[in-house]
């Protein structure tokens, strides 16, 4: 089973900034051991995630980011369906899940 990041029960605006630096930290740490094994996802777990504003799209994207930079695509699991939703409303869902958004016809 490949090894998972996850984030905290609650990401608000108020811990957002906070999370960010380790988190970020996180991510290339993990991004550094991926690359070495060839792997070509960084795994990130969202079933502990329960309460949450928009400020949780700020993260992943820039967690998204960061992964792509290094390389890497970032896979969300287990992400609440509220947080979909979220994602949709502001228009940013093709950038977290694009497999989810529908092609459109040519």
């Amino acid at each position: 089973m490949p090894s998972m990041l996850k984030l905290p029960a609650s990401v608000g605006l108020s811990e957002a900034g906070l999370l960010w630096p380790g988190l970020q930290q996180s991510l290339r740490a993990e991004c550094a051991q991926l690359r070495s094994a060839a792997a070509r996802e960084l795994n990130l777990s969202l079933a502990d995630l329960q309460h949450f504003d928009s400020a949780v799209l700020t993260l992943l994207i820039s967690a998204a980011r960061l992964c792509q930079a290094e390389g890497l695509k970032l896979r969300l699991h287990e992400v609440p369906a509220k947080l979909q939703e979220l994602a949709r409303v502001y228009g940013v869902a093709e950038l977290l899940w694009p497999e989810l958004v529908p092609a459109t016809a040519a």
